[in-house]
């Protein structure tokens, strides 16, 4: 596989000599970048950094303030985004085939005729009623829609909706399901170009294993962001990284870009020390003999000579701050003893007569399917929740920590981020907690910031901070890297790798399932638990897939 950064092509999609200001920052300065058809791009960069504005300037929502934005003519451009806008009034089915153009609307014709057809009020208009709906009939198997409705049919399964749920209301769903409705839509369309800003977010591993098999499927071109490193590894061959204002190209996936990017920036701290170096030693030079007549010509081929010198730029440095997490205190060998347990949720039992043992600096990943019971067993662990019969212990001298979505609903709306370290930890150093919040993504004026106004990222994010600070001896983590970017799951992973303690967790991300994991409960609807020795790796090696769900 190349690698490097690469000139610029013409493409599908061109960014030419583009200069794009929000506010006082700069978010690019001339810079260019093509993606040709056929190509899979991944588009990082921090936070902030511009990837949204490069979306939205390609599909018009936002005019570069210099240089152009050129679509080959005739492109048609799919755009997914966070910003999923309203829906409701329609089944699951109806509204993810409304993005699909003429055959939509005819779509929705019918469903207004087959609604006048059954009111007993209109008896008397039957006979038009009946012909109208014939034409639209016609008109919609013309237009390919049954075809369309099992395409979405199909689309939607591989996003984890059950047939029932498909001919609900969208209306009923969380922000989470409409989410992927969204997605959903834009991938019915089948466009010519596909813009994908975290398409991840929200989904289970069944569901991003889907996804990845329908992008790699998928012919058009495609730019990408994503938190979830293996689902870039996979589908990307090219990355467009935004840094300082500049686009830089580089072929190759994921890892092989965040390598080169280390080589680079090696080559040009070792460049930049080696020109500071001479003319360190050219200025003492002109500095010591400037004076004496007998070395002026020298002195001043030596002034001329550092005149016409290109200087070269310091290497640009990513800020990572580093903080030491306590030790954990020891706890014993056994931490949690699950006995016998039955739970049900009315006629659906999730657990009957289930033993589990976890022992000291076990570290559990929980594998299955939505609904299999991985949040259920988690929460009957930390006490968060009782089984129906049956018992859970705690072991001698554990000390237990719990993260779940629900824990970051407990920060207090109008305490600021500074308001609620303080307020945990009112021993330590105003250095320690602000390093603590720095390494957790909360630098300068974001430490100011009420947790009302807070993302689920950044929640999560602070929720985590209080965690790692004062470390239990046994976490219970469900889904802690929801909402989180490379660099913060990066940084919780290099954290909880040296972690002394126990471990109990749920998480979709697979780069995190792969290194932290030393043991694997896998759980199925209708089946026993079954445990496996040795980690997620070890898992899919043993049994032939990456999720339960995604089982032959």
């Amino acid at each position: 596989m190349q690698g490097g950064p690469r000139g610029i092509a013409r493409g599908v999609i061109r960014l030419d000599q583009v200069s794009k200001q929000h506010g006082k920052q700069i978010l690019f300065l001339d810079a260019s970048c093509a993606i040709q058809k056929g190509e899979k791009v991944g588009l990082v960069g921090p936070n902030g950094s511009g990837k949204s504005t490069i979306f939205r300037m390609i599909v018009r929502e936002e005019a570069p303030d210099a240089g152009d934005v050129a679509i080959d003519r005739g492109t048609t451009i799919g755009y997914f985004s966070q910003d999923v806008g309203e829906m409701s009034g329609q089944t699951v089915v109806a509204a993810t085939m409304d993005g699909a153009g003429p055959v939509s609307e005819v779509a929705s014709q019918m469903r207004e005729l087959e609604a006048a057809l059954a009111d007993p009020d209109r008896g008397d208009e039957m006979e038009a009623l009946v012909e109208r709906f014939g034409e639209a009939q016609a008109r919609y198997e013309e237009l390919g829609g049954y075809a369309l409705e099992s395409r979405a049919r199909e689309i939607l399964a591989g996003l984890g909706f059950e047939q029932r749920v498909m001919d609900g209301d969208v209306g009923d769903l969380s922000g989470g399901w409409k989410m992927r409705v969204a997605l959903a839509r834009i991938l019915l369309m089948k466009p010519d170009a596909l813009l994908l800003d975290e398409p991840t977010n929200h989904l289970d591993l069944e569901s991003i294993l889907w996804l990845e098999g329908f992008l790699k499927a998928y012919t058009g071109a495609l730019v990408i962001t994503s938190h979830d490193r293996e689902f870039m590894n996979r589908i990307v061959s090219k990355i467009i990284e935004i840094d300082g204002g500049e686009l830089t190209v580089f072929s190759g996936n994921y890892d092989f870009y965040d390598q080169q990017r280390l080589v680079l920036a090696a080559q040009q701290e070792a460049q930049y020390e080696r020109q500071q170096a001479m003319l360190a030693k050219e200025e003492a030079f002109i500095a010591r003999f400037k004076a004496r007549a007998s070395h002026a010509a020298q002195v001043q081929s030596r002034v001329k000579k550092l005149e016409k010198i290109e200087k070269v730029e310091p290497p640009k440095r990513r800020r990572t701050v580093r903080f030491d997490f306590p030790e954990a205190p020891r706890s014993g060998d056994d931490v949690a003893k699950v006995e016998g347990i039955t739970k049900a949720f009315g006629d659906r039992v999730v657990y009957k007569d289930f033993d589990l043992l976890i022992r000291r600096r076990e570290r559990f990943c929980v594998m299955g399917q939505n609904g299999a019971g991985k949040s259920t067993l988690l929460k009957m662990v930390a006490g968060e929740s009782k089984p129906d019969s049956g018992t859970v212990k705690i072991g001698a001298s554990v000390k237990l920590g719990y993260f779940s979505q629900h824990a970051m609903e407990i920060l207090e709306g109008t305490d600021t981020v500074w308001d609620t370290l303080v307020a945990r930890f009112p021993k330590a150093s105003i250095g320690s907690l602000r390093t603590l919040a720095g390494v957790f993504g909360f630098s300068g004026d974001d430490i100011e910031k009420r947790c009302r106004v807070l993302s689920g990222g950044e929640k999560a994010r602070l929720v985590l901070a209080q965690m790692l600070y004062d470390p239990p001896n046994f976490l219970v983590l469900d889904e802690p890297t929801n909402h989180l970017d490379m660099a913060t799951k990066e940084m919780l992973l290099e954290a909880l790798s040296g972690y002394e303690g126990t471990l109990l967790f749920v998480s979709h991300d697979r780069h995190f399932l792969g290194k932290l994991s030393n043991r694997v409960l896998e759980l199925t609807p209708g089946k026993p638990p079954h445990l496996y020795g040795g980690g997620y790796t070890e898992y899919v090696a043993q049994v032939g897939y990456e999720a339960p769900g995604m089982r032959a």
